[in-house]
């Protein structure tokens, strides 16, 4: 999936006084969750909110209703962000595995990674709609997503 990436840009960044730390963003079923766990078996630490929800509160639909999934978000993100401090802090190389949509998200977490002594650097994923056709995971999120939809609206 990641044959064209050139992984060496992201090497290049890395040192041992100011930890890197990898933001992913791209829609849903771009392989952000397998473009961070690539990182992490370089020695990236990886975090995800999606894992962190999953943890502590379970799957959303499944073990708890939809109507908490944005407070329980907002907590995992809280953990994750004071998380991400410390292990700047340690001289860590992070990847955020997030979609990082919203241009002011990035930017809280552009100055939070600068202001704890980190550089950033953003990957953006863009998958050609052809070539979901077989993905079963994009398959999948927008199943999810129109079940979402669905249950907001009726």
């Amino acid at each position: 999936m990641f044959e064209k990436f050139n992984f060496d840009l992201i090497h290049r960044e890395r040192n041992d006084v100011t930890p890197l730390v990898v933001m992913m963003c791209g829609v849903a079923g771009t392989g952000k969750t397998t473009f961070s766990q690539l990182l992490e078996k370089e020695g990236f630490v990886r975090l995800s909110i999606d894992e962190e929800i999953w943890a502590t509160n379970g799957r959303w639909g499944i073990d708890f209703p939809l109507d908490k999934f944005e407070e329980y978000r907002k907590d995992a993100e809280r953990k994750l962000r004071n998380r991400l401090i410390k292990l700047i802090h340690d001289k860590q190389q992070v990847v955020i595995d997030f979609s990082f949509w919203g241009r002011v998200r990035r930017n809280q977490y552009k100055k939070l990674i600068e202001d704890s002594g980190g550089k950033w650097k953003l990957i953006y994923l863009k998958v050609h709609p052809n070539d979901y056709v077989d993905d079963l995971s994009y398959v999948t999120n927008v199943l999810m997503q129109i079940r979402s939809l669905f249950q907001k609206n009726f």
